[in-house]
């Protein structure tokens, strides 16, 4: 297995994944979406609401704001040690939410105040709900840590996703340098120089065959496939965690899942002996 990165920071990774199969690929794009564990708030306690909407949908716009996640410092509750049906410090982050309106105004995610600092919405700007004069809005959260599978407000990724690295062959003998495929690919891949196409930006292809089918199917000069042994991922963050630390995190529960099932199988083993 060999890893090319083409491009890398907290919100977004291109990399190139080679000698590996389509349905390891799929796996480890399938544990980005599901299983790594991201913070989103849970429960809310209203004490005080004037505003125009119902508790219930000022509740669900908490629940889909991306939180800063503390990986290190918190833990899924059904893995807390804790007896707590409310949790504990391990397992949940507090929040409260106290605003009163003294003129027109929109409360965004910024008016949350976390207990810790190093838990927080990665935008202050998100809209929740607007209050005219005089109306009020008091509220408690409490967030916890929670996996895709679960809920979709824990996915810690926008996008994770891949496709087959293209493989573009140019029959120099039977291309008359017509510059119809050039035109008709919608991601400038081909160039036409010197009455010869080339190929310019090759991970730029989508496979959408239009090249193919532009070229004339008398004398096909041009063959468009993917390398289902070569894969181009593409993953986004929410902004909750570094997007290297979800996938190192994705690699770790592949691992572990591989290991349990190895683990399973020698134990069924063992026992029909």
């Amino acid at each position: 297995m060999k890893i090319e990165f083409l491009e890398l920071d907290d919100k977004r990774a291109r990399f190139i994944l080679s000698g590996v199969t389509v349905a390891f690929a799929n796996a480890l794009r399938r544990i980005m979406i599901s299983e790594v564990p991201s913070m989103a708030v849970e429960e809310v306690f209203v004490y005080e609401n004037t505003s125009v909407l119902n508790d219930e949908v000022i509740a669900s716009r908490l629940g889909l704001i991306p939180l800063k996640t503390d990986l290190d410092a918190y833990v899924p509750m059904d893995e807390c040690d804790c007896k707590s049906d409310l949790g504990c410090a391990k397992c949940r982050a507090l929040a409260v939410l106290d605003v009163e309106a003294k003129e027109r105004m929109t409360v965004c995610s910024g008016d949350l105040k976390f207990e810790d600092p190093n838990i927080k919405p990665v935008s202050d700007r998100i809209p929740l709900v607007k209050l005219e004069a005089g109306q009020k809005l008091k509220l408690e959260v409490y967030a916890r840590l929670g996996r895709g599978k679960q809920h979709a407000k824990w996915q810690p990724v926008s996008v994770s996703a891949y496709k087959y690295m293209p493989v573009i062959k140019i029959n120099a003998k039977t291309c008359d340098g017509c510059g119809k495929c050039v035109e008709a690919c919608p991601k400038a891949v081909l160039e036409l120089k010197a009455g010869k196409v080339k190929v310019v930006k090759l991970l730029e292809c989508t496979l959408c065959m239009e090249c193919v089918k532009a070229c004339p199917l008398s004398n096909p000069a041009i063959t468009v496939s993917g390398d289902n042994t070569s894969l181009i991922f593409l993953v986004e963050s929410t902004g909750c965690l570094p997007v290297s630390r979800i996938i190192l995190e994705a690699v770790k529960i592949l691992e572990r899942k591989i290991s349990e099932f190895e683990d399973k199988v020698k134990a069924v083993g063992v026992v029909e002996a």
